[in-house]
């Protein structure tokens, strides 16, 4: 049994077995590949995508999901999540838990005896770095996960998760991450070296202008510059990050194939524009749609 806390923690093959397995599924579905088995979602933050993707794959697969509030489980309040794991593998196939601390996600994993898949979490969005290179594999090498190696991935803004999450991906698959972020909210220099030492295929580059990263990039990325839980810290955040903002003028600089890809929610105007979002290089809710998918292959290969 493998649980899914990072694209670090997730061996290679088992990334590229979840990849194919997405783009088999999504032609040839199987739709009692998962019957009888359930998928209990728990949610300590606001989702969208995360949760329609995780219990539409399940109901396409032929199980079953069920989605339950952070305020309703008291996740290290009410009950610790050892105890809520070992409640909750008695019931389940499998836990995905969307955190605010990481630890979460580890603890439960520590005494489960069915998958724990993170949703995200403070550290790591794994399975978003999933549907963002399905993306570019529908883009450049249809069909072809091994076709996307030694593609430039740019990505413009916050060292945060999701940057994490896809520079460790990124290096697995063979393909340079190229990131640009302000002082003070970069990618840990000896993180990126330790990353960099364990994935020899691909490169991992901390950028210090936004027109360097995207200038050989085939796909440029943004996330939002304020996530949940920074609320706090919005004004000084929108006044760092001002430059680094996704719009035709950088977009100028990248060459001509080069696509845009946002993991969503978007800020219009703010870390992208409309132009940007809405344009014909965006493969934005193309990228939110293989979500879905991406899920369809990681729920298969743990549970299928």
């Amino acid at each position: 049994m493998h649980h899914f806390l990072s694209i670090s923690d997730t061996p290679t093959p088992l990334i590229r077995h979840m990849l194919d397995t997405a783009i088999e599924l999504r032609a040839n579905p199987r739709p009692t590949m998962l019957a009888g088995k359930t998928l209990v979602c728990l949610l300590e933050k606001a989702s969208l995508r995360t949760r329609v993707s995780f219990e539409g794959a399940m109901r396409r697969l032929g199980g079953h999901a069920m989605t339950m509030l952070g305020a309703e489980i008291g996740i290290g309040g009410r009950e610790s999540p050892e105890d809520i794991a070992r409640v909750l593998h008695g019931m389940v196939d499998a836990i995905m838990a969307r955190v605010q601390d990481h630890n979460t996600l580890k603890r439960m994993a520590a005494v489960s005896r069915v998958p724990i898949i993170n949703g995200l979490s403070d550290l790591a969005h794994p399975a978003q770095a999933l549907a963002d290179i399905l993306t570019m594999v529908d883009e450049f090498s249809p069909g072809d996960v091994g076709g996307i190696g030694g593609r430039t991935l740019a990505f413009v803004g916050d060292g945060n998760n999701v940057a994490r999450s896809l520079a460790v991906i990124c290096g697995r698959l063979g393909l340079t991450f190229n990131i640009c972020s302000p002082p003070g909210y970069e990618l840990d220099p000896a993180w990126v070296d330790d990353v960099a030492g364990r994935a020899p295929a691909g490169a991992i580059r901390l950028c210090k202008d936004p027109v360097e990263a995207v200038l050989r990039a085939d796909a440029v990325y943004c996330d939002t510059f304020v996530s949940m839980g920074q609320e706090s810290e919005r004004m000084q955040r929108l006044r760092v990050f001002a430059r680094y903002q996704v719009n035709n003028e950088l977009l100028e600089q990248a060459p001509k194939h080069a696509i845009v890809l946002h993991c969503l929610p978007a800020s219009r105007g703010v870390e992208i524009t409309g132009e940007g979002i809405d344009g014909p290089r965006s493969r934005v809710f193309k990228q939110a749609w293989n979500r879905l998918d991406a899920q369809m292959g990681l729920l298969a290969t743990l549970m299928g």
